[in-house]
Parts: C-alpha cells; sequence; structure tokens
C-alpha cells in the first residue's frame, strides 16, 4: 500500500518538518524513551483522494465533542511511539486521522493503524479552540525541557509571570520570539481532564505553559514555530542556570531595557 505522502508534496514537506523537530526534541534531551506529543492539523493538505479513503481502525471516541473539528485532519505521534523513531520513520509512529461528523469521534485513514497519543483529546481541545478564534495555529508540541522543568520545581518561581520575567531578561531573543512569555499550570495528573481544562484557559494568553514538574505544552503557527518558541525559553533557562552553577545570581536586562525592546521590536507586553 502506497503512503499518503506520495504525490503530495506539500503534505510531504510538512510531515518532514515533524520529523525534523521530533529529532531536535530527542537531540536536546526533552524526549526520553516515548516522551512528549506532536498533533498537527493538515486539512490544508488534504484533497478528494484523502478525503474517500476508507478508515482502517474502527471508530474511536474522542471523549470530548468539538464541534469545529468537523471533517478535520491531524497528523498524530503514535502512543507509545519514541522521538527519535519518529525522526527518522514518521508514518510508521504516526497516523493520520480524520474528525468524524459527530465532531466526537475519529478514524485512523493512514498509513498505519497507529493509535494516536493518549493525550489527543487535550491536543484537540486545543486545535478546536484555535479554529474557533480564527488564530491560524495549526500545530502542538508537548515536551520536557530539561531546565525550564528544574526551574518549575521552585515554588518562588510559579507565580504568575514571574518565570516569564526571569527567561526574558536573560537575553533580548527570548522576548522577541516568545513575546507572550511563559504560562503556568500548576501540577495536575498528566492526561487528565484537569490538566487539559488549565492548559486551554492559560493558552488564551501564552503559546507556551509549563506544567509544573512535569513539561511544556506550546502551540504555533506550524511545528517549528511551536518547537522555537520552546528552544528561546530553554536557552534562558540554560543562561540562568549556567549562572546559578557559577555562584552568582544573574542581573538579567533591566525593566527599561525590556520596555525599550518591547518598543523597538513591537510586541504586545
Amino acid at each position: 500500500m502506497k503512503s499518503i505522502l506520495e504525490g503530495r508534496p506539500q503534505l510531504k514537506k510538512e510531515v518532514d518538518k515533524i520529523a525534523e523537530v521530533a529529532g531536535y526534541l530527542w537531540q536536546n534531551g526533552w524526549a526520553e524513551r516515548n516522551g512528549g506529543n506532536i498533533t498537527v492539523n493538515i486539512t490544508e493538505y488534504v484533497d478528494d483522494e484523502i478525503r474517500n479513503m476508507p478508515a482502517i481502525s474502527e471508530v474511536k471516541q474522542i471523549g470530548e465533542t468539538l464541534p469545529h473539528l468537523k471533517g478535520q485532519y491531524f497528523f498524530c505521534k503514535g502512543t507509545g511511539k519514541r522521538m527519535r523513531d519518529l525522526a527518522r520513520w514518521p508514518m510508521d509512529n504516526a497516523s493520520v486521522i480524520r474528525i468524524l461528523d459527530d465532531c466526537a469521534s475519529y478514524v485512523i485513514i493512514a498509513d498505519n493503524p497507529v493509535q494516536p497519543t493518549s493525550e489527543l483529546p487535550s491536543h484537540l481541545l486545543v486545535h478546536d479552540r484555535q479554529i474557533e478564534l480564527g488564530s491560524g495555529y495549526k500545530a502542538t508540541v508537548h515536551t520536557h525541557p530539561i531546565e525550564l522543568v528544574a526551574m518549575s520545581h521552585n515554588r518562588k518561581f510559579l507565580g504568575k509571570d514571574v518565570l516569564t520575567r526571569i527567561l526574558w531578561s536573560m537575553i533580548p531573543e527570548t522576548k522577541a520570539f516568545c513575546p507572550l512569555g511563559l504560562g503556568i499550570v500548576p501540577y495536575e495528573l498528566p492526561g487528565s481532564n484537569k490538566l487539559a481544562d488549565a492548559t486551554l484557559k492559560e493558552l488564551e494568553d501564552y503559546d507556551v505553559v509549563m506544567w509544573e514538574k512535569h513539561g511544556v505544552f506550546a502551540k504555533g503557527k506550524d511545528v517549528m514555530d511551536a518547537f522555537d518558541q520552546i528552544d528561546v525559553l530553554s536557552k534562558s533557562a540554560k543562561i540562568y542556570l549556567d549562572c546559578k552553577a557559577m555562584g552568582f545570581e544573574p542581573e538579567g536586562m533591566s525593566d527599561a531595557q525590556m520596555k525599550e525592546m518591547s518598543k523597538a521590536f513591537n510586541l504586545p507586553k
């Protein structure tokens, strides 16, 4: 059976981008074993042949009714699959799903019946909201950046925008390329509805959300956009922790310097 990517250069380009990001997550040490997830809305690359593809799985329930996802198509990392394998063999470690007309269920249509991540409902909840808002955000990435997770173990960093202020102040590019900062979700059981609901709430104001003692969840225009924002925040966390390891508290950019940055780059905050 031929791959859904054959003869579809734009779709293949998007999946290649997902595979590239999966490799970066693994190389950075952010995706141990099967840790992390990627879900991308690929509906814009779907043609009539794909729409007519038969299901290769039984109908599966999402657990939520998501009215804006009717007839949408998603590339989803498989449950139990490793990012390092997704990077090498994306269509063997993920699947393409179609949301059915009831907006509460889906089927797998390609390439193999790889069960999507157990956190699929959380990801789809975010995608549904982005379509409702008309935001243009089409990718969600969950991963475990070491230094950011380490900083979430310090209670003093978990107040609203405390960590954002620290990370922005470490290097000018952080505020420029992650202008909304970092939202905070207090610890909740991984995969729980409480975690999903709290994440959705924080994503109203932020593009990247820290899950206390767990990892981050980011939304982006595409998978590279989501990764880039996590990457710049992680770089700032490394700078902060390197300064601490050298025995001093980093000075950081002043409020006046960051205000100047915001004005110069026309940033929202």
